[in-house]
Order: structure tokens, then sequence, then C-alpha cells
């Protein structure tokens, strides 16, 4: 369900009078499937006006800071940029319908002037524009250095915690889990490949940009999980309780998302977290529409840790049956059980896991690997070691494929020869 759009600031006059709202001429534009231009596209980068929707483009200005000064409410606005005073610098005149002869002119105005100003307030509401997108924003109070810069490791620590912060969403998505270790890491690494980001001049702010779609399911699920970890915090330092922990695994919150927010955390003052919905998309079902700064400081840090190590140590194993391709052999001597390690082809949300095997069982898997075809095996996923390790392996049984596939395996067999380390003889 999309909720009307409302960004403090847009759709209020400056003492102007009110006329009456002329007639809708033609409707709004409708957001398409797809984004309305692309920030990479060759050109200027400035959105085509005629896919702009005015109260898109003020609920954006008023979001980054822009400041309406004046103009008949339903007709016209003007509006400058964070930090002018009432009576200086650059200005926009943005239309508030398309019912305007001079409505979509108004707008490409608007948007030459956003593009040349250049300053971040600017470039974001471009970014906003030209890829509608939810925005999650990471503010980190560190001491500054000279002029009012920031170290570059503080900078590396923030896009490097903010990024773990994504990837703990991204993990949430695919299935809630206490720790999720090898577990859908490749599919969460690749559903931030969309993501955009844009920096504070002064390094101690980032903002991601998430287009819609995809991104909505990562932002309402980040949303949901950082304030239930803000709760979970809350409760741990009034009471010494872990509880409210364990139930917010089922919010999103995991070990990866509190160790984030100790990386964030560590080195500063305090964070602060926020999140706003596109509002070309409108506001997700369940959320808030505008939803409260999330704020962590370092007295957070020992309740964050603990409810860390809770997670790792709590995540119980999953009973998995694994279809593999043997892609390395290893034991001891010409004789007894030894480890192979698969690269798995389904069973399990994980890329390769180790398998301690039997004599009869290594011995099924080494032939299986010299003819090129898979194996599948029963056992248990162990969290420890991050899901990378099958426990009380059996039923090790090769499995027919189809010629092509087949013939795949024997080839990346041929060209990966390295991997194959039976041992001959003790030590090795």
């Amino acid at each position: 369900m999309h909720r009307p759009i409302d960004e403090s600031g847009h759709g209020t006059g400056g003492g102007a009078g009110r006329g009456p709202v002329p007639p809708p001429y033609r409707p709004h534009p409708v957001p398409s499937a797809g984004p309305a231009g692309s920030w990479t596209d060759p050109g200027d980068g400035v959105p085509d006006p005629g896919r702009v929707d005015p109260r898109v483009l003020g609920a954006l200005l008023a979001r980054h800071g822009w400041r309406r000064r004046g103009g008949p409410a339903g007709r016209y606005g003007r509006w400058t940029p964070p930090g002018d005073g009432p009576g200086g610098g650059t200005s926009l005149l943005v239309p508030d319908t398309l019912a305007f002869p001079d409505s979509e002119e108004l707008i490409g105005e608007a948007l030459t002037a956003l593009a040349r100003s250049g300053t971040p307030a600017a470039r974001e509401v471009l970014t906003g524009l030209a890829v509608p997108s939810d925005e999650i924003r990471w503010w980190r109070e560190v001491p500054p250095g000279p002029a009012g810069t920031v170290p570059w490791p503080a900078q590396e620590q923030l896009r490097a915690a903010a990024r773990g912060v994504l990837l703990a969403g991204a993990l949430a998505v695919r299935g809630r889990a206490g720790y999720h270790g090898s577990r859908h890491r490749s599919a969460a690494r690749a559903a931030l490949d969309a993501v955009l980001v844009g920096t504070d001049p002064g390094g101690r702010a980032l903002t991601a940009f998430l287009p819609v779609p995809p991104g909505r399911p990562l932002a309402v699920r980040l949303h949901h999980a950082l304030h239930a970890a803000r709760e979970a915090v809350d409760y741990q330092r009034a009471t010494n309780g872990m509880e409210a922990f364990d139930s917010a695994v089922e919010a999103g919150v995991s070990r990866e998302l509190t160790e984030a927010l100790v990386a964030l955390v560590r080195g500063t003052e305090g964070v602060r977290i926020a999140l706003a919905w596109a509002p070309a998309a409108g506001v997700p079902d369940g959320c808030a529409a505008r939803p409260e700064p999330v704020e962590f400081s370092p007295g957070d840090l020992p309740a964050l840790r603990e409810a860390s190590a809770r997670y790792l140590t709590d995540e119980p194993s999953v009973p998995v049956r694994i279809t593999g391709a043997v892609v390395r052999l290893r034991r001891s001597g010409p004789r007894g059980g030894g480890t192979v390690k698969l690269r798995v082809l389904g069973g399990a949300e994980v890329g390769h896991v180790r398998v301690a095997l039997d004599e009869e069982a290594y011995r099924t898997a080494g032939h299986a690997h010299l003819v090129g075809l898979p194996i599948r095996v029963v056992g248990r996923l162990e969290s420890r070691g991050g899901f990378r390790r099958l426990a009380d392996a059996s039923d090790v049984v090769p499995v027919q494929v189809d010629e092509a596939e087949r013939d795949r395996l024997m080839k990346s067999l041929h060209e990966d020869l390295d991997y194959f380390e039976e041992a001959c003889g003790p030590g090795e």
C-alpha cells in the first residue's frame, strides 16, 4: 500500500495569497517499473523533465535540507539550498503541479541548476530523481582532523561498517538466523550491486541509495532490524538480560548486524542511522512514514558484543542433503579416511563445504572426482566455522548427470589438477 507523499516543507506557502488551483490538464507521471533514467547514462546526468513528478521533486528538496521560501500553495514554490538565508543564494522555482503550460520548462531549469550546483544536497536530489531510491544515511561522531577533515582510517571504517550493515540486511531478507555464516552470502552480496553511494565532504556521513526495485525488501528489513537491535540493547542495559536479542532475530538482527554495529560505533562518540523512503514509491506496509533515526553510543558496545558472541554459539547446526562436485581430496596416507572439499551444487545455500569421510566414503568420492561426477552426502551443516563444514557425513553416493554437465565437470577437473591433493605418504 502506498501512502501520499508527505515531506516537511513541501506544499506550504510563504505568505503569498492562495488562488484557486487550476484543473489538472494532464496527470502527474506515474513511475514506471524501471528507474526514470540512469545515473550512469552518458550525457549531463539530468533526468528528463517530462518524467519528473513535481511533488516528488519537492519532497526530495525538503528531505535534503532545501527550504521553501514562498510562492502560492498549489502553484509555485521558491526553494533555497541548505544554509542560505531568506534573501540570498541560489534558488529554484518549482511548480507544484504539471497543469501549467510552463511547468515542464521550470522543472528543466531547476534540474539544470541542481546539476550545475555540484553540492551534496543537489546531487542527492538528482540521484533520488534519476533512480527512485530508499535512502539510508550513516553519521559518525569522530574527532576532527586539521580543518575539519577526517583521517583516512575513519573514512574506511565508516564505509566497511556501512557495507556490513547492508550485507546483514540482505542476509536477513534471504532468511532469519542468529548467525548466517557463509549461507546465502553470494546472493546477499549480489543484492548490493545496485546500491548507489554518496559521501559527505566532511567524511563523517555516508548515504546509500537503494533503488526501488530491487532494494525495497532490503530497506524494509533493515528498518525493522535496526529498531529491534536498539530495543534489545536498551533491554539488556536496563535488565542485564539477553532475551530481547533472541526475539530480535525474527526482525532481522544477527551476529552479522551486531558485528557491523560494533565496527560502526568503535572509536566514535556515537553514530546515527536514518532511513527515508523513496517518495515516488510510497511507504511500505508496516513501516513508519518517517522513521526515527536509530542511535548507538560507545556505552552500547558491551551489549552488542555479548549478543554477537551469543548468536555465534547458539545457532544450531542444520541437517542437509548436499549435492556437490569434489574439488579437493586430502588424507595423511595411502589408506584410511580423509577430507574432501565440495563445490555445492544444491541442498544448501553455501558455496563450498569440507567433509570428513571414512575410507570407503573417501574412495567413493575419489572415484566420482576422477570420472567427473558429483556426489550426494547427508550430514549436519555446522555453525562452527561459518557453516562451511559438514559433520556426521553418511550415505555418500555418486550422482548421475547428463553428458553436457559431465563434460563440464571433467573440463574443470583437468584445468584444476592442483586441487587433487591426496598425499602418498605421512606428513603431506
